[in-house]
Parts: structure tokens; sequence; C-alpha cells
């Protein structure tokens, strides 16, 4: 009767323990910029299933994306903020540097879920000396689509360096029937930034450092663009943007192009808006069939090559219920990842690739997940498997100027100037020599602060 009691008293204790964590940790908030209705509902699903796992409860509270800077400076400041914060990789190094965001409980959670289950690219963007400023969610890199049924019967290796990608055009260019690429040349079109901003990653080239601006290598930089000039000059005439590149790609008229992941379930017919007007079926699924991607390019001067990554993180806040915080932060990457992942899988690529027992589990599970709009499939249905991971792969390599130099800030008022633009495009359309179009771009960059 004795040991009984004891072991009932220890029940109790128990129990009275577990009720009071979660009484304290019932006003847990979770603010996310997924604040569409259908990817919010999602959320609050999974949150509900944290709740029934833990007694924890989770309040969702969706925040647009353009206001969660002011947001939590304001919150800071009153010492309002939520637990968790689900944001885009432009904050997470100046909260941190601020004292917005707890990095020792995100270390500790990277380190219970361990490191090397982690894309090495996306934990790069968040690494400080001695941890991690917040915890890799998910993300996306941009990639080169390509045809890759015309690739081998033309005997070509796939296009993920600047050299592959020119012996392709060389064989490709065939206009107005087919062209080689179709480059973004609209000047003003931040799809144009982004996609030199990959090219010159891709070749080792940035315009900033630990100190803040700085000249572009020279030689870098005009390797970059002379490769980017030979793009532009196998694709139509005009001002291109990301219309044009979907639209010609989508005919069967262009060789290569470059695109974000969300091109994936449209390629496939799954999305009426956005229909591939290769043949006369709009829901056909040919052209999945034929296409390729490439995340990592290498330039001359950059040989490991770099992939231009879009990474979301889990931030715990200074103001959080610590450790209710970072269960719900270990569920969500853990047992509730698929679900999290699931809330746009076209867009959101696993950067935790699997666990103890799986070390692919989650890319499997990932590739499962239905895409689409109009018509859903999973990835696995469309794509080979050869596809799947090469789209996974780049997040190994993902990176952004001024990420590691703790200059994401001033990079983006470097791409925001439009200036690399104009003088790229000054230097395709013969105005400029290559050696003018990088002292141009040195020189008006430098006055950037």
């Amino acid at each position: 009767m004795f040991g009984r009691n004891i072991l009932r008293t220890t029940a109790l204790v128990g129990t009275l323990a577990f009720a009071m964590s979660a009484a304290q940790a019932e006003a847990l908030r979770f603010w996310t910029t997924e604040e569409q209705p259908a990817r919010l509902a999602k959320q609050e699903a999974m949150a509900k299933a944290f709740t029934e796992k833990t007694g924890i409860e989770v309040n969702v509270i969706p925040v647009t994306e353009k206001d969660m800077g002011t947001r939590a400076t304001a919150a800071y400041a009153a010492g309002d903020l939520p637990d968790v914060i689900y944001h885009p990789l432009i904050h997470v190094l100046p909260w941190a540097e601020a004292g917005v965001i707890d990095t020792d409980a995100a270390t500790e959670v990277i380190e219970d879920l361990e490191e090397g289950t982690f894309a090495s690219g996306a934990l790069n963007m968040a690494a400080l000396p001695d941890g991690y400023a917040a915890v890799p969610v998910d993300g996306w890199t941009q990639m080169i689509v390509y045809r890759k049924d015309l690739f081998d019967a033309a005997g070509l290796e796939a296009p993920n360096t600047y050299a592959s990608i020119l012996a392709a055009l060389e064989k490709l260019h065939n206009p107005p029937e087919q062209f080689g690429f179709v480059a973004a040349t609209k000047i003003d079109e931040s799809f144009m930034s982004q996609l030199l901003e990959h090219v010159l990653l891709a070749n080792g080239a940035t315009p900033v450092d630990e100190n803040g601006f700085k000249d572009f290598d020279e030689k870098k930089l005009a390797e970059a663009l002379t490769f980017y000039k030979a793009l532009a000059k196998a694709s139509p005439l005009g001002d291109l943007y990301w219309k044009q590149s979907r639209e010609l790609y989508f005919a069967g008229k262009a060789a290569m192009i470059i695109w974000s992941p969300f091109i994936l379930d449209e390629l496939a017919g799954l999305r009426d808006s956005a229909p591939p007007t290769i043949n006369g079926d709009p829901t056909s699924k040919e052209l999945a069939g034929k296409t390729g991607v490439v995340t990592t390019l290498s330039g001359p001067s950059n040989k490991t090559g770099a992939a231009w990554g879009d990474i979301r993180y889990f931030s715990i806040t200074n103001d959080a219920d610590t450790e209710a915080a970072q269960q719900f932060v270990e569920y969500s990457m853990n047992d509730g990842y698929l679900a999290t992942l699931s809330i746009a899988p076209e867009g959101k690529f696993p950067v935790r690739r699997g666990n103890a027992e799986d070390k692919e589990a989650f890319i499997k599970g990932w590739a499962t997940l239905p895409v689409g709009v109009d018509r859903k499939a999973p990835l696995t249905e469309l794509y080979p498997a050869e596809t799947i991971t090469q789209i996974v792969e780049g997040l190994d390599t993902a990176s952004r100027w001024g990420v590691k130099e703790g200059q994401l800030s001033l990079a983006s008022k470097i791409l925001n100037s439009m200036a690399i633009n104009r003088y790229t495009r000054e230097f395709i359309d013969d105005e400029l020599s290559a050696e003018e179009a990088v002292t141009k771009i040195n020189q008006e960059l430098a006055k950037i602060k």
C-alpha cells in the first residue's frame, strides 16, 4: 500500500506540473506571414494538433509581411512580443543584433533536432559565432528550368555552369522557332534584379563585405555581365520579365529560363490561369515530363557555385515562454513538419531533410504532398526523382548578398536602386563596354548608404 501511495502521489504531482505548465503557456502567441485564409487554416489545424499533444494552446496571429519589421519593433519596445514568429530571412540577423530574439533558444532547438538534418545553406544564413539566430523552416531556390529532352537529344550537359549554358545556346538557339534563353531585360522590374543577383552570386561577385559597400571585383563582375549579355542576345527583343519567360517556355519556344519553383505546378497543367500551351491541352503534363531543373549555378571564378535562396525562419523572442515556444517549434519541425510544408509545398522545400530514423524522411514525405490550384497532384507524379533531388539540394548552397557579412539591408538597397540593371542593359545594348559597365556600377553603388 505504501509503495502504491507513493506512485499515486508522484503521478498526481506530475499531472499538476503538466497542468500548470499548460496553463502558463495557454497564451502562447505565434505570428505568421502566411495570412491567406487557406494557409492560415492549415496553421491553425497544426496548432490544434500541437495543443492536443502537449496541452499548450497556441494563438495563430497573421501579420502582413511588409508590416512585420515595424510590428516587431513596436512590440519589442512595449515588452509585448509574441512567443514565436515565422518570418523571412531579412529580419534574422538584425533582430538578433537588436536583442529581439532569443538566439540561445533557437540554437538549442537546432541542436535537439540535430544540425546535420538541416540544409547547410539555410543554417549558414542564420549562423552566429556561437550558434544560430533562428531555426530555418522552409525555403525555395531559384531554378534554371530547361528542356531536358532537347539537351539529351543534343548530347548537352545539364546547364549548371556558365560554360554549359553557353554551349547549349550554340546548339539550341534557333529563333523565331526557339530561343536559347529568355533573360530579364526590363530594368525597373525586381525580376531582373533577382536574376542578376543569382548570376553574379554564381561567379562569386558581391558588392558588400563586413564593413559595408565594396567595389565589385572587376574580373568577376565582367565575366558575369558578359555571360548575362550572352543570355540576353539569345532572347527575344524587347523589355522582358517573368511574364514573357513563362509564356515562351510554356509554348515550347524557349530552351531555358530562370524562374522560381512556383512554376512547377503550372508546368504540369494544374493551374488554369497559367496553362502550358505547348500542345492543345492546357491540362497536359507533357511539358513537365520534358523539363529538368538546376538550382546551383557556377561561374569560372567560383567553381563551387551558388543558389539564390529565399529561406523562412522560426524565431523565439526574448519575451517568450521559452520552453513552451521551443516545444512548439520542435513539434512544427518534427511531428508536424509535413503539415508545415503542406501549406504550399511547391514553394516550401524541406530545409530539414529527415530525422534520426530516416535521414530523408521529410524529403520523401514532402514529395508526396499535393501541389496545384485547380487540380492537385504530388510532385512524385509530375517529375522524376532526380529532378526532386535537384530542387532540394539547392538549399545546401543557398545564399544572398550581405547575409554572412551582416549587410543584408545594404544589399537590398543596392538591388532596389536598379543601378546594376540599368548599366547591364546599356552593356547588353552595346552602349557600354564590359569595363565601362563595371566602372559605372561601382561608382553608382558607392553612393548608396
